[in-house]
């Protein structure tokens, strides 16, 4: 394969196994900072994904709980292809980042709403569903062991 500019385009998706999270870039800032960004893949690509209310719904349970966890959190976004999101962070090194992924997990099964699943204050405020997102993130979590296990 031709090597490519955006780093998962040069990941070759029919040799990984989801569930799994992995460091998919590292940028040092010239300020001396770290950028670190993950892959939180849910799904097993071209043969699984998630339906968008489900993906929405964890975005926004995700972003508003990770914060409560960590100050290091940049932006939680989903992938278009639906099979996961993205996690940028400051620093965040892979140990930390995998507590605190679990405890907002964790967090997503006791919510009672998800936040901010509005018109008020989302662009699709219907599109939402936190049975579905609780369900996705159980799932998720009940592979806690293999997360680190990218390839199979």
């Amino acid at each position: 394969m031709q090597k490519m500019n955006v780093e998962s385009f040069n990941l070759d998706h029919t040799k990984v196994a989801a569930p799994y999270v992995r460091i998919a870039d590292r940028k040092e800032l010239p300020g001396g900072d770290t950028l670190i960004k993950y892959d939180v893949r849910f799904a097993q690509p071209n043969q699984g994904h998630l339906d968008m209310p489900v993906v929405h719904s964890i975005e926004h349970l995700t972003a508003e709980h990770m914060r409560n966890h960590t100050d290091a959190l940049i932006d939680f976004s989903p992938m278009g292809c639906q099979t996961g999101f993205y996690a940028l962070t400051l620093g965040l090194e892979p140990e930390e980042f995998l507590a605190v992924l679990e405890k907002t997990f964790r967090d997503i099964l006791g919510a009672s709403e998800v936040p901010a699943a509005n018109e008020t204050q989302c662009g699709w405020g219907s599109n939402h569903t936190l049975s579905g997102a609780q369900g996705a993130v159980s799932d998720f979590l009940d592979q806690r062991d293999a997360w680190g296990e990218v390839y199979a």
